[in-house]
């Protein structure tokens, strides 16, 4: 329980509300400065909690719980938080990057409840390359969402308003494109889990 290991990813826990609380203020550029920080922070422990439990032989059941909560627990909350605040609003299509963020979260909701239905059943699944493309390209348009808030401030709050909104600059189109870019990898992984999981469930 007190490893270095499982100690970062309680950290990473810990830390989700916290995050949550700096980009709670659109306008409050500041905060989406120290949040977009604290998420690179939150990123780079998620790296070396497993860096770590596999260099030094620490791997913990306990970890091997808590680590895949710790993440979907983030990416949650931040996609829920930037939804509400409106940051996954972009130009031309509105609201209708929110799609790709709900396609993120009921992937990670539908890949956990798999992942516990094959545990009972002694099956693992492993985590295919495509998948960690899908997570670094998710990772990627949070944390691009995030440093546009803190560069620009309060995102539009229609589709039609001045060039130089958050929805018209660049650090935020990069995080709408990689967004989109993580949902279609997630389908793509998602379908593939549920393809494995479907053999065992006659």
């Amino acid at each position: 329980m007190s490893s270095l290991p499982n100690i970062l990813t309680l950290s990473r826990i810990f830390a989700v509300p916290m995050l949550a609380f700096f980009l709670w203020w659109p306008e409050w550029r500041l905060g989406y400065l120290i949040g977009f920080v604290l998420y690179c922070v939150i990123a780079i422990t998620d790296f070396f909690d497993g860096y770590l439990a596999r260099s030094y032989g620490t791997v913990s059941k306990l970890g091997i719980f808590l680590d895949p909560i710790a993440d979907k627990i983030m990416i949650a909350a931040v996609i829920l938080v930037l939804t509400a605040q409106g940051f996954l609003r972009g130009p031309w299509a509105g609201d209708v990057h929110v799609i790709a963020g709900l396609v993120i979260l009921v992937r990670e909701i539908a890949v956990s409840g798999l992942r516990e239905f094959l545990g009972g059943l002694q099956i693992s699944i492993p985590v295919s390359n495509l998948a960690k493309w899908k997570t670094t390209f998710q990772l990627v348009a949070l944390g691009a969402l995030i440093l546009g808030g803190a560069v620009h401030g309060q995102p539009c709050q229609s589709v039609f308003e001045a060039c130089g909104s958050i929805a018209e600059s660049w650090v935020h189109l990069v995080g709408l494109v990689a967004l989109w870019t993580a949902a279609v990898l997630t389908c793509i992984t998602g379908w593939d889990y549920l393809r494995v999981g479907l053999k065992h469930m006659d």
